[in-house]
């Protein structure tokens, strides 16, 4: 697998340097992770809302965008290098040990994340001293958790898909598990006996915004900004086809179901 994406990288490198790419075509290094409904780059044909928001900016601007699809420790190293031109997704809150955030441009939010702890109904929790056992998507680390891990008071099972990670939950080998909201629910869709979950609303769970990065191209990151601030109904179109909902509100929904008072939801310290 390793020699095929090398292999494939280093062919789109020769294409690219040839005269016959226009100037305004550009290589997005993405995370070769499925994360459907928010990104899967890896697929043939629909690559999930984050693609989808992008080539309509393509087709608005006229910037042609090609997608390489690569593990998430490279991506930063390849923008490093100058062999891709933006990272997606990307956010000045991540921390890696390559690039910093200031060294970086990025764009506006081109979406916005959920990510919750789900665990199986009926609802017993003590708050996070009631989870000893979480389960991660590999290549993801739970901020939220960090305290409580680095003092060996929850253990994490990295585990290589959602689909893995929600089976040990409903199996009770997990306590919950820390995922982004709209991915779990389109594992969900496509496994309907799978389990029953809910979003626990007094343990962690946060709003993170996905963005497109660069450190050269500062000048069509201001026109994607352009566009995504002048068409917010485009925009909220194709949202609602890959069935994005509102955090804030999801979040309320799950209270209200659970009866769990405004001062009980979780609230980072």
């Amino acid at each position: 697998m390793e020699v095929a994406v090398t292999l494939r990288f280093l062919f789109l490198l020769l294409v690219f340097s040839t005269k016959f790419v226009s100037a305004n075509t550009y290589i997005v290094g993405a995370q070769n992770i499925e994360y459907y409904p928010h990104y899967d780059f890896a697929a043939k044909d629909d690559k999930g809302l984050g693609w989808a928001i992008l080539q309509a900016f393509s087709e608005h601007s006229g910037h042609k965008f090609v997608y390489l699809s690569m593990p998430v420790r490279r991506l930063q190293m390849e923008m490093l290098k100058g062999n891709v031109d933006f990272v997606y997704p990307d956010s000045p809150r991540w921390y890696n040990q390559i690039t910093k955030a200031d060294e970086k441009i990025f764009s506006a939010p081109i979406t916005a994340t959920l990510s919750v702890t789900l665990v199986k109904p009926p609802l017993e929790s003590n708050g996070v001293d009631s989870v000893k056992h979480l389960a991660v998507p590999f290549g993801f680390t739970p901020v939220e958790w960090q305290q409580r891990i680095d003092d060996k008071l929850t253990q994490i099972t990295a585990v290589e898909d959602v689909y893995t990670g929600l089976s040990l939950l409903n199996t009770g080998r997990i306590d919950a598990i820390d995922i982004e909201y709209h991915v779990s629910q389109a594992v969900l869709e496509r496994n309907p006996t799978l389990g029953e979950f809910a979003i626990d609303v007094t343990l962690p769970h946060n709003i993170v915004n996905f963005q497109l990065s660069t450190i050269h191209h500062s000048t069509l990151i201001n026109e994607l900004n352009s566009f995504l601030s002048e068409n917010t109904s485009l925009i909220n179109a194709i949202k609602r086809q890959y069935k994005i909902e509102d955090g804030t509100q999801v979040i309320e929904s799950f209270r209200k179901q659970q009866d769990v008072r405004q001062e009980d939801i979780w609230s980072p310290l």
